[in-house]
C-alpha cells in the first residue's frame, strides 16, 4: 500500500518545509519535510524539488514498516500510521502499544488515546505534536 495524497498532505502540514538544515526540538539535524540522517548537518541547504525527492524516499521506509505490521488496514488508517511512524521512527512504532492495539483490533477506539501519548520531544510536551497526534487519530478513524 502507498500513502495517499491526503496522507502526504497531512505529513507535509505537520513536518513543515525547511530548505536549510536546523535542529528540531529533540536536537536532531533536520531538513526538508522532516528528513534526518548523516547527510544533514549545519549549513546544508536543498531545493524544494530535493525536499520532495527526500520525502518520497523517506515515506517509503515508513510505508514498509506499517505495511509489514498491519497489511489489512484501510487507507486512512495506513496514512495516519505512516505519518506517525515517519515522525517517531520504525523502532518506536514497532514497540508501541498503539501497534499492539491496532494488531488486536484496528477499530479499537482506545487507539485514539495511544496516538495522544506521543506528544513529547526533547523531554517536553510540544504543542505541535499534540496537534499532529490529534490530526493523525482523526484521519485514522475517518471514513
Amino acid at each position: 500500500m502507498k500513502t495517499s495524497q491526503r496522507g502526504i498532505d497531512l505529513l507535509k502540514l505537520h513536518e513543515g518545509l525547511r530548505l536549510a538544515a536546523y535542529k528540531c526540538p529533540a536536537g536532531v539535524w533536520t531538513i526538508g519535510y522532516g528528513h534526518t540522517g548523516p547527510d544533514v548537518a549545519v549549513g546544508k541547504t536543498i531545493t524544494q524539488a530535493e525536499a520532495e525527492q527526500l520525502l518520497r524516499s523517506d515515506v517509503a521506509w515508513a510505508e514498509r514498516a506499517v505495511g509489514a505490521e498491519l497489511p489489512g488496514i484501510n487507507q486512512n488508517q495506513f496514512d495516519a500510521l505512516v505519518s506517525f511512524t515517519y515522525n517517531v521512527g520504525a523502532g518506536a512504532f514497532k514497540g508501541s502499544t498503539l501497534l499492539r492495539k491496532a494488531k488486536a483490533n484496528a477499530n479499537d477506539v482506545t487507539i485514539r488515546a495511544e496516538f495522544a501519548k506521543w506528544k513529547s520531544g526533547g523531554g517536553k510536551v510540544l504543542p505541535g505534536l499534540v496537534k499532529r497526534r490529534a490530526a493523525e487519530a482523526d484521519l485514522y478513524f475517518s471514513n
